[in-house]
């Protein structure tokens, strides 16, 4: 398997809605993101070279501002981050805080995680995956809109080597549920508590989700680790995708 492999991607989880760049986060596009940033290419990458050593490789998807992804980098120098994101300004503020820093463990691809998924990574390429507050797509007719469903749990788990992990975090309790449910029912995939999990030391509380704790919304994780193939490949990851997608 050479992690190119075609996948059908009718329906996409986001609406591109750029906003306003601020001039930092546009100067930040247009100077930092070329050191930080990885360009779309349907051709899986060597992130031992990218990053310039051996260590975990942690993808995380819609980081929105970056403001997670940083504080987590900044704690666990040694593990590597590829962050996705499509919005502009989230981008261009989160290469701009890694440069003001100096973290030298984050790269980014501005793209749809999907294909990133599909045809930028290699097979059991990756230590973890982390997914925190997707977009709900709260209206029954938008859910098929969800990025976490069949065909992405399966996706994820041909992605990730044995033993690593999905770390999947939402404040929408439905969304929480059918998370649970398909990446439950992806054999690959063994969650690692009793339905929910608590949240991990090593995901900061964010100031809106402190803020809605504090007013009685919830907010749910699921912590699901990657267990081997029967039969010693990820092959079949790929065609349970392929065939849900």
């Amino acid at each position: 398997m050479d992690g190119s492999t075609p996948f059908p991607r009718p329906i996409r989880s986001f609406v591109l809605r750029q906003g306003r760049l601020s001039k930092a986060q546009e100067r930040a596009l247009r100077e930092l993101l070329p050191v930080y940033g990885i360009p779309f290419d349907a051709r899986p990458l060597d992130l031992d070279r990218i990053f310039g050593r051996q260590a975990p490789k942690i993808l995380e998807i819609g980081f929105g501002m970056g403001a997670t992804t940083l504080e987590i980098a900044r704690a666990h120098p040694e593990w590597d981050f590829l962050g996705i994101e499509v919005h502009g300004p989230g981008v261009g503020s989160l290469v701009n805080a890694l440069a003001l820093e100096g973290l030298t463990n984050v790269r980014v691809v501005q793209h749809d995680a999907v294909e990133v998924l599909q045809q930028m990574i290699a097979a059991e390429a990756l230590h973890g995956i982390h997914v925190f507050f997707p977009d709900p797509w709260h209206k029954k007719r938008h859910h098929k809109r969800r990025l976490v469903n069949a065909a992405f749990a399966a996706l994820a788990a041909a992605r990730v080597a044995p033993g690593g992990y999905l770390h999947l975090a939402t404040d929408w309790e439905d969304y929480a549920n059918q998370m649970l449910a398909v990446v439950g029912a992806e054999p690959h995939w063994a969650n690692t508590a009793e339905g929910f999990a608590p949240r991990p030391g090593y995901r900061p509380l964010t100031k809106f989700e402190a803020r809605g704790l504090r007013l009685g919304h919830g907010v749910w994780d699921l912590l699901f680790r990657k267990v081997p193939d029967a039969a010693g490949s990820s092959d079949a990851g790929e065609a349970h995708a392929s065939k849900r997608s």
